[in-house]
């Protein structure tokens, strides 16, 4: 019989991981892959809708038709699509970093200092890359 990947291993429809599982076994690591494949499936799915949504100002765009405020609205408009992007972008950048630290085996572990993350809080926030503390420490330095 084929070794199971957690990319494939077809997971109990209401799975959450345990603290009684052992850290970072096969289920948690497919739980987790299959909520950031989600996660990076539904930005890029919006993405596609904000170029759209740019395509479509500059094919509206006739040489100033509207009135100011019109033109305003949209231009504002435009702008916060634009920058819902480059955070998107950002927040995908995270998901791959995450997806590649799941395939090399370091997902779940600090980044910098190797100890475990800890189950409630990859829950909360699956691209940690910090211990609590860690993270704690981080921001009082900012």
């Amino acid at each position: 019989m084929a070794k199971q990947d957690y990319k494939t291993l077809e997971l109990p429809a209401k799975y959450v991981p345990k603290k009684s599982e052992e850290y970072m076994c096969l289920e948690q690591r497919a739980y987790f892959y299959q909520i950031l494949m989600a996660q990076k499936q539904e930005i890029t799915d919006g993405n596609s809708g904000v170029l759209n949504t740019v395509r479509g100002a500059d094919s509206n765009d006739n040489g100033g038709g509207g009135d100011d405020a019109d033109n305003a609205s949209q231009e504002q408009a435009l702008t916060m699509n634009l920058r819902m992007t480059e955070r998107d972008n950002n927040l995908l950048k995270k998901i791959d970093a995450a997806l590649e630290r799941l395939e090399n085996g370091t997902f779940g572990f600090s980044v910098i200092s190797g100890e475990e993350i800890g189950i409630s809080r990859m829950l909360a926030r699956p691209l940690a890359t910090m211990t609590v503390e860690e993270q704690e420490e981080y921001e009082s330095r900012k």
